[in-house]
């Protein structure tokens, strides 16, 4: 399965004071997302389009071999409150 983190939202260049409120209305854990990131199925699961760049890179990035972790402190704590 894939896992959707917040690499996968920067590199479909989304904004993110766009994707917070997406998860508020969509009923997620902005939180959890930070610190786990989610599976595709789950934002599919949402049936909005905008979710398909996102997993996308996240594809894309588990076919070239990156980490599905934050790949520094500063990923991991950005878009905290």
């Amino acid at each position: 399965m894939t896992r959707v983190t917040i690499q996968d939202v920067r590199a479909a260049r989304y904004c993110l004071a766009g994707v917070r409120p997406w998860f508020v209305r969509h009923g997620l854990s902005w939180q959890a997302f930070l610190d786990a990131g989610l599976e595709a199925e789950q934002l599919r699961a949402t049936g909005d389009a905008l979710v398909d760049p996102v997993i996308d890179a996240a594809i894309a990035r588990e076919a070239s071999g990156q980490a599905s972790t934050h790949s520094n402190a500063q990923d991991s704590s950005h878009g905290r409150v």
